[in-house]
């Protein structure tokens, strides 16, 4: 798996925890900075991919790809939306 994209990541600007909130103020500001992020998309897919149950990738949160791979599951949702 090509991990390339991690390199252009606008979260190589940001502490690591930035990432692994403990609240859900905490999510939101991961959140705004994966908003304008160049690699949004991949790193979602990879967080998806590697079942990641931690942490804001692709600038979600891990209810929120839990809730993407059920709809993905169930036929509902083909892309990332």
């Amino acid at each position: 798996m090509d991990l390339t994209w991690m390199q252009r990541g606008n979260c190589r600007e940001h502490p690591p925890a930035t990432f692994f909130p403990s609240d859900g103020v905490g999510v939101d500001r991961a959140r705004r900075i994966c908003e304008s992020c160049p690699v949004r998309e991949p790193c979602l897919e990879y967080a998806l991919a590697q079942h990641i149950d931690h942490g804001v990738w692709g600038g979600t949160s891990e209810r929120e790809r839990r809730r993407i791979l059920r709809r993905r599951r169930s036929g509902q949702l083909t892309g990332v939306s």
